[in-house]
């Protein structure tokens, strides 16, 4: 069961969809299935749409008929709102002990903000995240919106819900799953704190190995004003990202007195030439060196085709199911349009014992 929202919860129930789960998702009356991506949506495909008014009387009843027969529940709405509705977790698990109950929130059940309002951009801000991205001296610039409601939300989602199924298979009792996208995040750049923790990394920005700050781990402009991206820290690598560029060794790689005169020297290098001509002298050569591509070059990337990563459903272009699994293979099962739903009682009849 999807309680119809933006964000983590709608990508979490694409991802449980695609890997075989039955997922019915609730819409408001009047809400659109679809409000950012119009009639076709990937993130709602593989489901069964129905609209009930949780504020009625006669649909909360089939909602929670339904929910009295579910696995999983997911809901994303801010602190006390299912409760309001009736549907929080103690009438639900009430009606069924067994049941997984998923919940997702930026900030977090308790704790100062809890209530206030937010999205992406703000939850990064006060991770640590955003503050870390960027130039020295300019504003922090404004990340796709994956890192929170996707990195920090929907795969802590996935993964607390996934545990607790696997935990009530023991137990033989659900529980609720709390997540918070803030949290999420933090736990995402572990790697960062551990590094801060043993005294290698500084608060700085692109000041470090991994942020840029190492002229072997940048994003280079090319001579078509197109870019590569260059991440040859060991030193075989390293050696072969020399190489490629025609470049001769001077010192130690590691060697920060020298990091400015080879970031020039790299610079010069790839600016002489266009993005494409840098990939054919790199084929073949373990430098790590790639292309930044834009959305429509990745799908038709010979990587990307050789997995068949991403996929066409409906004339939408979009990334095929993943992980992958041997014996059980996922396909995404159609893409959601802007159509009649699904009558709320025909699926409560479903799925009624």
């Amino acid at each position: 069961m999807e309680m119809a929202a933006l964000g983590p919860v709608p990508h979490a129930a694409m991802m449980l969809a695609d890997l075989g789960a039955d997922v019915v998702r609730v819409d408001r009356p009047g809400g659109a299935m679809s409000p950012l991506a119009g009639a076709f949506d990937p993130v709602l495909r593989g489901r069964t749409h129905v609209v009930a008014d949780l504020k009625s009387d006669g649909d909360r009843d089939a909602v929670m008929e339904l929910l009295a027969a579910a696995d999983v529940v997911l809901e994303g709405f801010r602190p006390g709102v299912m409760e309001r509705l009736g549907l929080g977790p103690e009438p639900v698990t009430a009606a069924n002990p067994r049941i997984v109950y998923g919940r997702v929130t930026g900030w977090g059940r308790a704790g100062p903000l809890a209530d206030a309002a937010g999205h992406d951009l703000n939850y990064l801000a006060l991770t640590g995240v955003l503050g870390a991205l960027g130039e020295p001296g300019a504003a922090p610039p404004v990340p796709l919106a994956v890192l929170g409601d996707y990195a920090g939300g929907s795969m802590f989602l996935l993964t607390g819900v996934l545990a607790a199924l696997v935990e009530r298979a023991v137990s033989g009792r659900g529980q609720v799953v709390d997540v918070a996208m803030v949290d999420g995040v933090g736990v995402v750049a572990a790697k960062v704190w551990a590094m801060r923790g043993a005294g290698t990394w500084a608060d700085e920005r692109r000041s470090n190995l991994l942020d840029g700050g190492a002229p072997f781990y940048d994003v280079y402009r090319c001579g078509d004003d197109r870019y590569l991206a260059v991440a040859a820290i060991e030193p075989q690598f390293f050696a072969a990202l020399l190489d490629g560029l025609g470049l001769a060794a001077e010192g130690d790689q590691h060697d920060r007195t020298t990091w400015p005169a080879l970031r020039a020297r790299i610079a010069g290098r790839v600016a002489s030439r266009t993005r494409d001509e840098w990939v054919e002298v790199f084929a073949g050569r373990d430098a790590c060196v790639s292309p930044v591509l834009s959305f429509a070059e990745a799908a038709a990337h010979p990587q990307a085709r050789a997995r068949d990563a991403f996929v066409t459903v409906d004339g939408v272009v979009q990334p095929a199911p993943s992980p992958r699994f041997a014996r059980t293979p996922a396909a995404p099962r159609g893409t959601a349009r802007d159509t009649a739903p699904t009558d709320l009682g025909t699926v409560v009849a479903a799925w009624r014992p």
